[in-house]
């Protein structure tokens, strides 16, 4: 009998060893088979850590190791440390796709530095882009300041891109603006992997030629395009046509003076020829220096003969002026101190509209808002193959005021009443694409098409080959930047009265992008992440409750389906044994 039970226990043994080893041997090839081979499910509602088609074609077309040094490593509050994790996720995300060819590390720049090094570091940190951010952490009573630098630097074939992970959306709170830094990580850094890799810069002409703005006003357009692009300027009335060839997109900014038959037909061309434009224009003159020192002015027409033009390409933009409700503010003197000096408010001024972008187009999604001043009215005409697309439009409470237009400084004296505002949603920039014709079909005469082809080697053509696109602000100030007395020209979109950045940057460089760059990646600016915070007072209160739940309750289960397994099998051989 003992005999039998030791036969049967080494039986056991025997099976329970082969278990053992079948088991170890399953858990090897299933961890080689998942270093292989990856596959996830993203069951989140907005798609949150699913990589758009751009970025994943880009990701398997890179040829060269790219090196990204994210300088999000240390001790940081929880919104920062959620950052850092979020990087990190969409880095190793890229990584499945890129492979060997892209490499990364989290890194703190100051770490094993000696203080007196510290300030070289930072310098040298500066000159690449990457900039520092002050941050106030508060932990309970207490209050300290942290310098961060919320930066990756992206490097390839020896071009270095600084990356700001960091957002600051206007009336944002803290942690919904980490929610939208979050929500551009993918656009922004698969953007900086991109653009590294290119060869060559595409090409850009500003026209010049009809009083189109061309100095300080213009400096930080030209520095921030130089960034990204070869910028030429162009004087259009001494060219006999625009090279389609050497410009991915010509730039025609706040002309003043009316374009003739000649110029017009130079432009009409180069769109025939697959050429892209971005148009800021102002069809009423507003003088500001007037409005300064008279306290008003009336409209006047620039008469820039564009308005045929602008209807072949399926748009027309209106004599009138919009006053919008949400606006920014403008300085006025009230009254006068006990010490003589000026009583100055901020009152609102409904000429300078603000535009907070609702569309989901790639150019404008997850957008700031902008600043526009003296801004006309776009309307769409309805053209065979001409998709139009409202890129920016007024608010619920707005208006046009039809040319001539008296504009008078004692009109901000008066909030504006939004009953009064019965015009809402004017569009004030479109993106117009598709097959365009020429305005010029059937007008030109044959013997000056003859001379075109023969002597200039340039075909004249009657409507484009493919497909086309043109992005038209009807705001001439759109890319201007101030220029102060004391620190010189200021950032464009800036409004030094509130101290507001407004994010007329973005828009124009997203803008370029979409026009000149077809393999761009800004289908991933369509990734839009919901906020769902927790109710800070609650979890405070029932911080005890849910720290049981979430670590002790699981535990106490374990504990007591382990007593009730130990009791039943307990219970089963003694029955056997007796």
């Amino acid at each position: 009998m003992a005999t039998t039970t030791n036969s049967k226990r080494k039986k056991q043994q025997h099976q329970a060893v082969i278990r053992l080893v079948v088991m170890i041997a399953i858990l090897i090839c299933v961890n080689i088979l998942a270093s292989r081979f990856h596959k996830s499910f993203d069951l989140t509602r907005e798609k949150r850590f699913t990589l758009s088609d751009a970025t994943r074609n880009m990701l398997r077309d890179i040829d060269e190791v790219v090196v990204i040094d994210v300088y999000l490593d240390g001790k940081f509050p929880a919104g920062f440390q959620r950052l850092s994790e979020a990087t990190r996720e969409r880095l190793q995300s890229f990584k499945e796709y890129a492979g060997t060819h892209l490499q990364y590390r989290f890194l703190d720049p100051f770490e094993g530095v000696a203080e007196a090094d510290k300030a070289r570091v930072a310098r040298n940190l500066y000159e690449k882009g990457v900039e520092p951010v002050s941050l106030n952490v508060r932990e309970d009573q207490n209050a300290s300041e942290q310098i961060i630098y919320p930066y990756a630097l992206v490097q390839c074939k020896g071009k270095t891109m600084a990356v700001k992970l960091l957002e600051n959306h206007l009336g944002m709170s803290p942690l919904e603006k980490l929610n939208y830094s979050e929500s551009l990580l993918e656009y922004k850094l698969a953007t900086a992997i991109h653009k590294v890799q290119i060869s060559a810069k595409p090409r850009l002409a500003y026209i010049v030629g009809h009083g189109e703005q061309l100095g300080p006003n213009t400096y930080d357009l030209f520095y921030t395009l130089s960034q990204h692009y070869f910028v030429d300027t162009l004087d259009l009335t001494t060219q006999y046509h625009i090279n389609d060839a050497l410009y991915n997109a010509i730039i025609i900014n706040k002309p003043t003076l009316p374009f003739d038959e000649r110029d017009k037909f130079k432009i009409d061309q180069y769109v025939m020829h697959g050429g892209h434009v971005l148009w800021a224009v102002d069809m009423l003159n507003t003088p500001v220096d007037t409005l300064q020192r008279a306290g008003q002015f009336l409209t006047a027409d620039f008469g820039l003969n564009l308005d045929d033009l602008f209807f072949k390409y399926g748009f027309r933009i209106n004599y009138d002026l919009v006053e919008d409700v949400q606006c920014t503010e403008i300085p006025l003197i009230t009254g006068t101190l006990g010490n003589g000096q000026p009583q100055i408010e901020l009152r609102p001024w409904p000429f300078f509209p603000v535009f907070t972008p609702v569309s989901k187009h790639p150019v404008v999604n997850n957008m700031d808002a902008v600043l526009g001043r003296f801004v006309n009215s776009i309307d769409t005409i309805r053209n065979a193959g001409i998709h139009k697309t409202i890129l920016l439009e007024s608010s619920n409470y707005s208006r046009t005021a039809a040319h001539p237009v008296r504009v008078s400084l004692s009109m901000i004296r008066y909030n504006p009443d939004p009953k009064l505002f019965t015009n809402p949603h004017r569009p004030v920039a479109i993106l117009s694409e598709g097959e365009f014709y020429s305005l010029y079909n059937n007008r030109v005469p044959a013997a000056f098409l003859s001379l075109l082809r023969d002597s200039l080697k340039y075909n004249f053509k009657p409507k484009v080959d493919s497909a086309t696109s043109m992005i038209v602000i009807a705001d001439g100030d759109f890319m201007l930047n101030d220029v102060s007395r004391s620190t010189g020209p200021t950032e464009m979109g800036y409004w030094r009265y509130t101290q507001s950045l407004f994010a007329n940057k973005n828009f124009v460089l997203n803008s370029l992008e979409y026009l000149t760059d077809p393999h761009s990646m800004l289908e991933a600016r369509n990734k839009d992440l919901k906020l769902r915070l927790l109710d800070s007072k609650r979890v405070k209160d029932e911080e005890l409750k849910w720290q049981f739940i979430n670590v002790g309750l699981p535990i106490l289960l374990v504990l007591v389906f382990a007593s009730v397994y130990l009791f039943f099998r307990r219970r089963r051989y003694e029955g056997r044994n007796s």
